[in-house]
This record gives structure tokens, C-alpha cells and sequence, in this order.
């Protein structure tokens, strides 16, 4: 059991160091993180697996686990694999990324997305913290390079870098990613109106905002991001420190425990 933030990566380190090869996160996408940051160095020489016990569970949504304890049981009993990318983030320092990292206008909503407003607002809680957290909106000048070849400056409310397809308890932010295919999905949120963003917001709830005029939507395997004001990103949830960033696709780098044989 972990009692205090960073002693899941620790736990999964001690238990790599001791001949374990197998390691499972019993929890939420923030313990999964945690996880995955203590297994990276040795991530080609474990599987892990998940037991879906979080409030939000969005990584366990993308790769379609079932709700049941017991069913998830059995798939972790069967080891049955499928390889998985992860993220390098390199910032203020280096993490691995499993799920999505976003900053700027997301940060503030997450912020306004209490246990409060979820109960009361039910599906439409991301929608109604987009609204709260508009006053607080501004944008940043962010020098973006995709790839290496495509460059980007523009004013932006939101950065999006995401390998799974959900946040937030079921949002779907990234519909199309898939965490099998060797790139991540980037998603730009362009400076536009506080209507068009509350209009975006709602857009999110069904999948439907990457056709937005307001969004840019990549594939790739690098991105580097610089941005003035400074952004602050976070991974799978973890703030990881200010910008700039760097992500890069491992491409199918981990053993994932994903279904029965």
C-alpha cells in the first residue's frame, strides 16, 4: 500500500531489483503512472498489468477492460500481452508517460473539476468547470516543432499529448489514439472566443472536437514545445514541472497484460 506520493515507482523498483518480473498497479492512472516511472529503465524485461481500482481509470477505458474486479483477475492471471508505446518527457526532468499530458487552459479546468461538481453535475461536470474556469483563461505564444519538420508558432489555450483516449473520469480527449501504433496524438487548442471554447468543451463530451476550426490535431512521434507564459504540464495527472518540453514516442516498448488466452 502506498501511503505517500512516489512510493508506487519506488515499490516497483525495489520489486524489479528483487527478480520480479511481473509487476501490477492496483489503483487509479496515477498510481499506473507511478508504476510505469519505476519500471521504465527495465521496461523490455517485465510485464505489467493493471487492476482498475481509481476513480477515473482512463488508461483501463482505452485498452477496454472490463469493470469487474474479478473478470480483470482473471486477465491478470491469463498474462496475456500486447505491446504498449509510452512517452519520454524530458522537462525540468525526465519522466515516461502512459496515458495523456496536457497544460495551460485543461490545468485550470482540472483545477475547477472537484468531487463536488462531478456528483452534482453528473457528464456535464467538464463542461460546467470549463465554464467556471473562464475568467482565469489566457493564452500563450508557444513555438511548437513536429517531427522535426513541422513549426508551429501560434497563441494557444491548451496542449494536448496523449497516447490513450480518455481523462477525466470518461472524456473522450483524444479519440482517435491508440497506444499500439508507435505515435501519440498532439492537440492544439488555437486562441478563439470563451463561447467557442465552452462550445468545444461540449464538443469534448461526444469525441467530436477534432473537426473544430479551433483545433490542431497531429500524429507523431516527437514533439518539443516553448511557450510564453511558461506552461505547466502534467502526466497521467502528476504535474511534471514547467516547459520546455520535449515528448517522444517508445514505440511499443512495454509488455501490457491486456486479455485473456
Amino acid at each position: 500500500m502506498t501511503k505517500r506520493k512516489g512510493e508506487a515507482a519506488r515499490f516497483a523498483r525495489s520489486a524489479i531489483t528483487k527478480g520480479f518480473d511481473y509487476i501490477i498497479a492496483a489503483g487509479g492512472d496515477g498510481t499506473l503512472n507511478e508504476v510505469i516511472n519505476g519500471v521504465a529503465a527495465k521496461a523490455g524485461k517485465i510485464q505489467v498489468g493493471l487492476l482498475p481500482l481509481g476513480t477515473g481509470n482512463d488508461f483501463a477505458r482505452t485498452l477496454e477492460l472490463p469493470s469487474s474486479i474479478d473478470d480483470n483477475i482473471d486477465i491478470l492471471l491469463s498474462q496475456r500481452t500486447r505491446a504498449i508505446d509510452l512517452v519520454r518527457i524530458k522537462s525540468d526532468r525526465v519522466r515516461y508517460l502512459i496515458n495523456v499530458s496536457a497544460a495551460g487552459f485543461s490545468g485550470l479546468v482540472d483545477e475547477k473539476l472537484t468531487p463536488e461538481v462531478k456528483d452534482s453535475w453528473g457528464p456535464l461536470a467538464y463542461v460546467r468547470s470549463a465554464a467556471a474556469a473562464l475568467p482565469e483563461m489566457h493564452t500563450y505564444r508557444a513555438n511548437i516543432v513536429i517531427d522535426g519538420t513541422e513549426r508551429l508558432s501560434i497563441e494557444l489555450y491548451n496542449v494536448i499529448i496523449a497516447n490513450g483516449r480518455y481523462v477525466a473520469g470518461g472524456l473522450p480527449v483524444a479519440p482517435k489514439a491508440n497506444p499500439r501504433d508507435g505515435l501519440f496524438d498532439v492537440i492544439l487548442i488555437r486562441k478563439c472566443s470563451k463561447p467557442e471554447i465552452v462550445f468545444l468543451a461540449a464538443q469534448m463530451l461526444l469525441g467530436k472536437h477534432l473537426s473544430n476550426d479551433a483545433v490542431i490535431w497531429r500524429r507523431a512521434a516527437k514533439v518539443s514545445i516553448r511557450s510564453h507564459p511558461k506552461m505547466r504540464f502534467n502526466a497521467d495527472g502528476e504535474l511534471i514541472g514547467d516547459e520546455p518540453a520535449v515528448f517522444q514516442i517508445m514505440p511499443r516498448a512495454l509488455s501490457f497484460v491486456v486479455g485473456k488466452k
